[in-house]
């Protein structure tokens, strides 16, 4: 997905990642059962907040990296019909490494 958004200081532009809810027997939930996805891949980041005396304060995270954040956190909106989240980096409780 080509995104045209930026986010600013430390937030990051995160696209869900939905896991297949289908159970043994061929049972598949409505997307109204379904729990939020927790994982994401980030498409942007932010250049990173400012610490005391105005200096960059790098990001963990790189665009690309797969991120586990926390059940509600950030903002979802859509672009193109695409469900993405605008996160700020603090929301990020892991980087899942493959």
């Amino acid at each position: 997905m080509a995104i045209k958004l930026r986010p600013l200081a430390d937030r990051l532009i995160v696209e869900p990642i939905e896991r297949e809810e289908t159970f043994a027997g061929g049972l598949v939930l409505p997307e109204t059962a379904k729990e939020k996805p927790q994982q994401g891949r980030v498409l942007a980041i932010g250049p990173g907040s400012r610490d005391e005396d105005g200096k960059r304060i790098t990001m963990d995270v790189s665009e690309g990296d797969i991120v586990l954040y926390a059940k509600y956190a950030g903002t979802e909106i859509k672009v193109e019909g695409n469900k993405i989240l605008v996160l700020k980096e603090s929301d990020v409780l892991a980087i899942v490494e493959e």
